[in-house]
């Protein structure tokens, strides 16, 4: 994985970069780059692709099939070192952290700037990245779709979601965006599944959560996958993060998207605060009073 990677970037040569990159040109179009196309791809002879070939297969960052031709393709891996290599020739990023936590679509490493941060790297369709191209609009377009165009397009996506919410809504600071991966501030928190509020606090965080909906709501946008799973609580507040999905508020099921995260929060919190939280609440009442701007307190929409 990327803490891996990291150790193996200082092996690297700027001609196995060269191999990498001819990969993703050729992903492109193909999911399997055929052999005989590399040298083109890459811009080197046939003998030092084969040279290079050998390199970055010993170190998983490509690897090959057999179909009706001989094809090769990068490895999560191999697009990671792309990546690192951007920020670095940026100056964005001087080195790797620890990981600060593995998902199905995305993992997440703390790393050395100019200030501890956080780098995301996106990891959708990797396995099943037709699947992922029929269920998120930003692949709608794309009659071959490669699992690292969807994942590129998921970083892109919420890089720029972000830059369009910050400061004005609790989320991460966006700093910079290559390929699949994200650079953004570190913040601080646990995640709101694993923290255990006190009683007198349940409905006011609750209401905190409420209202960052409502202000990306006012920014021009729902977050459309909102659950207990993508809050972090603080001291100082709450942050909420993974937007790679928002929509804007204009899109044609944005209402149904913002009502359906509004369910999930409140239903988290009644599920798991029932002696603290309002006994039913009209979500479909509450949905409204965020897209009128008008949301105070849960507590006021007590059925």
């Amino acid at each position: 994985m990327v803490g891996n990677v990291a150790s193996v970037m200082a092996e690297l040569e700027p001609e196995d970069f060269y191999l990498l990159s001819g990969l993703e040109q050729g992903m492109r179009f193909s999911e399997w780059v055929q052999r005989e196309k590399l040298p083109e791809y890459a811009d080197m002879t046939a003998e030092e692709v084969d040279y290079r070939i050998d390199r970055c297969a010993d170190r998983e960052l490509i690897e090959r099939k057999t179909i009706q031709y001989e094809g090769y393709r990068l490895t999560f891996e191999g697009y990671d070192c792309l990546a690192l290599r951007a920020f670095s020739e940026r100056g964005t990023i001087e080195g790797m952290g620890a990981s600060l936590g593995v998902g199905k679509e995305s993992d997440v490493y703390e790393v050395q700037s100019y200030e501890p941060m956080a780098l995301k790297f996106h990891r959708e369709g990797y396995t099943e990245f037709r699947k992922v191209d029929k269920e998120r609009e930003y692949t709608a377009d794309r009659n071959h779709v490669s699992w690292f165009y969807t994942a590129r397009k998921a970083a892109e996506r919420e890089h720029e979601v972000l830059t369009e919410l910050y400061p004005d809504v609790s989320v991460p600071r966006p700093v910079d965006q290559n390929r699949h991966a994200i650079l953004m501030e570190k913040f601080d928190g646990v995640e709101l599944e694993r923290a255990s509020l006190p009683s007198e606090q349940v409905v006011g965080v609750c209401d905190l959560v409420l209202r960052e909906i409502r202000d990306a709501y006012a920014a021009g946008y729902v977050h459309a996958d909102m659950s207990q799973h993508n809050v972090a609580v603080a001291e100082s507040g709450i942050t909420v993060f993974d937007w790679p999905q928002a929509v804007a508020t204009d899109h044609e099921n944005a209402d149904e998207l913002l009502e359906r995260d509004v369910e999930n929060v409140v239903g988290f919190f009644r599920q798991k605060y029932p002696q603290e939280m309002p006994d039913a609440v009209d979500t479909r009442a509450l949905a409204a009073a965020i897209r009128d701007g008008e949301f105070g307190s849960v507590a006021k929409f007590e059925a």
